[in-house]
Protein backbone atom coordinates (compact mmCIF):
# COMPACT_ATOMS: atom_id res chain seq x y z
CA UNK A 1 0.00 0.00 0.00
CA UNK A 2 1.36 3.40 -0.78
CA UNK A 3 0.23 7.05 0.05
CA UNK A 4 -0.55 9.86 -2.67
CA UNK A 5 -1.25 13.34 -2.66
CA UNK A 6 -4.17 14.28 -5.10
CA UNK A 7 -4.41 17.80 -5.63
CA UNK A 8 -7.81 18.48 -6.94
CA UNK A 9 -9.23 20.80 -9.20
CA UNK A 10 -10.60 24.30 -6.91
CA UNK A 11 -10.09 22.73 -3.64
CA UNK A 12 -7.16 21.44 -0.79
CA UNK A 13 -5.28 18.54 -2.15
CA UNK A 14 -6.06 15.23 -0.20
CA UNK A 15 -4.11 11.89 0.77
CA UNK A 16 -5.58 8.89 -0.01
CA UNK A 17 -3.87 5.02 0.11
CA UNK A 18 -3.64 2.62 -2.61
CA UNK A 19 -2.65 -0.19 -3.91
CA UNK A 20 -1.19 0.45 -7.05
CA UNK A 21 -0.85 3.61 -8.85
CA UNK A 22 -3.16 3.84 -11.38
CA UNK A 23 -3.19 2.75 -14.88
CA UNK A 24 -3.56 5.50 -17.78
CA UNK A 25 -6.46 4.40 -19.22
CA UNK A 26 -8.29 4.06 -15.96
CA UNK A 27 -11.15 6.65 -15.82
CA UNK A 28 -11.15 7.41 -12.21
CA UNK A 29 -9.38 6.92 -8.96
CA UNK A 30 -9.94 4.87 -6.09
CA UNK A 31 -8.68 5.18 -2.37
CA UNK A 32 -8.84 4.21 1.03
CA UNK A 33 -9.01 6.16 3.89
CA UNK A 34 -9.06 9.89 2.86
CA UNK A 35 -7.57 12.66 4.69
CA UNK A 36 -6.05 15.77 4.25
CA UNK A 37 -2.20 16.34 3.79
CA UNK A 38 -1.66 16.65 7.58
CA UNK A 39 -3.46 13.65 7.99
CA UNK A 40 -6.70 14.94 9.34
CA UNK A 41 -10.51 14.15 8.58
CA UNK A 42 -11.84 16.43 5.87
CA UNK A 43 -15.15 18.24 6.68
CA UNK A 44 -16.04 17.00 3.45
CA UNK A 45 -16.85 13.43 3.70
CA UNK A 46 -19.14 11.97 5.72
CA UNK A 47 -17.99 10.52 9.07
CA UNK A 48 -17.16 6.45 8.81
CA UNK A 49 -16.34 6.82 4.60
CA UNK A 50 -13.35 4.80 4.18
CA UNK A 51 -13.06 4.90 0.42
CA UNK A 52 -13.37 7.31 -2.26
CA UNK A 53 -13.77 7.49 -6.08
CA UNK A 54 -12.77 10.46 -7.34
CA UNK A 55 -13.62 11.06 -11.93
CA UNK A 56 -10.04 11.88 -13.25
CA UNK A 57 -11.44 15.51 -14.80
CA UNK A 58 -11.25 16.75 -11.06
CA UNK A 59 -7.85 15.78 -11.22
CA UNK A 60 -5.00 18.27 -11.91
CA UNK A 61 -1.88 15.64 -10.59
CA UNK A 62 -0.90 13.08 -8.03
CA UNK A 63 2.18 12.73 -6.37
CA UNK A 64 3.20 9.78 -4.71
CA UNK A 65 4.64 10.04 -1.06
CA UNK A 66 7.45 8.22 -0.10
CA UNK A 67 7.06 5.93 2.64
CA UNK A 68 9.56 6.03 6.05
CA UNK A 69 11.87 3.90 4.53
CA UNK A 70 12.13 5.73 1.31
CA UNK A 71 12.55 9.10 3.61
CA UNK A 72 15.49 8.11 5.74
CA UNK A 73 17.43 6.29 3.14
CA UNK A 74 17.11 9.30 1.19
CA UNK A 75 17.13 12.83 3.05
CA UNK A 76 16.60 16.26 1.73
CA UNK A 77 19.13 18.30 3.31
CA UNK A 78 17.07 21.63 2.24
CA UNK A 79 14.35 20.62 4.16
CA UNK A 80 14.29 21.02 8.72
CA UNK A 81 12.15 18.19 10.34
Amino acid sequence: MMSILVHLANSEPIKLDVEALPNPNDTVLVGRNPRDHVDRELNWIDEGVRMVILPWWRINYVQVLPSAEEQEEFPLLFRND
